[in-house]
């Protein structure tokens, strides 16, 4: 049996030794991992039903303050988008794309692992099974949910700032922050809440209507309050991505 040696013409070098493949030196595979993960955690946590002020008896002075109904990504999930808005505005509506492509991909193979780990014969000496489906178990509905509202509201999002962009150019950052994410979030979380509302425990017009609105408003008051440290995080992965150039 004979081996061939690593050459220049196989990929190898001349000497023998081993090669390795350069890593991407922008802030794009980064960006990208964090955008990956935001999804994947958002996805699981939304298994829970939260409410606020759930109590009927609680007052603001002579106001009584109605329940706020959302669920347990409220938190994270407008990172996301804020993330989206930062692929779009430097490196374009193809790159932002492709990092959704691989949103998607990675909620897909989640939803399957965890199909496939329910569904392994428990051991004698393990005592969660039902706790984990009744956990991960709703996973792959809300996977659906978050799917179909992600590529609605992400590529709507991206679209958008990039097609103001292309007419105002470096000017009015605040104009496609702000005006991408009232598009993409209202479609996002409309679709997101109508599938998932069922999983989470809302089954009544009034508690669904209450979900979508405080879901919409706050992803988007979030991105509003934030919007300083996205106009630095930007400003400052222009001025350091070599392949930037402005329009």
């Amino acid at each position: 049996m004979t081996t061939t040696e690593p050459t220049a013409a196989n990929g190898g070098t001349e000497s023998g030794q081993a090669t390795f493949a350069h890593i991407s030196r922008g802030y794009y595979p980064t960006i990208v991992a964090l955008f990956v993960a935001t999804l994947l955690i958002s996805n699981v946590a939304a298994s829970k039903g939260v409410a606020f002020f759930a109590s009927s008896d609680v007052m603001l002075g002579p106001l009584q303050i109605l329940p706020i109904n959302t669920d347990g990504a409220f938190f994270l999930f407008p990172l996301a988008y804020i993330l989206g808005d930062v692929l779009s505005e430097v490196y374009g509506f193809k790159a932002a794309r492709r990092a959704i492509y691989l949103g998607f991909g990675s909620l897909i193979l989640t939803s399957v692992c965890f199909w496939i780990a329910i569904e392994l014969p428990a051991a004698s000496f393990y005592e969660n099974q039902e706790s984990l489906e009744t956990v991960v178990g709703v996973v792959p509905r809300l996977v659906l949910a978050g799917l179909a509202g992600f590529a609605v509201g992400q590529l709507l999002n991206s679209y958008v700032l990039v097609k103001i962009k292309e007419r105002t150019k470096e000017k009015h950052l605040w104009a496609r922050l702000i005006g991408s994410t009232v598009v993409g979030e209202f479609f996002d979380t409309l679709i997101f809440c109508a599938i998932a509302a069922g999983v989470i425990g809302i089954s009544t017009w009034t508690d669904f209507i209450n979900y979508v609105v405080v879901g919409f408003l706050w992803k988007t008051l979030v991105e509003v309050l934030v919007l300083p440290i996205t106009y630095r995080v930007i400003a400052y992965i222009k001025k350091r991505e070599p392949s930037y150039q402005d329009g």
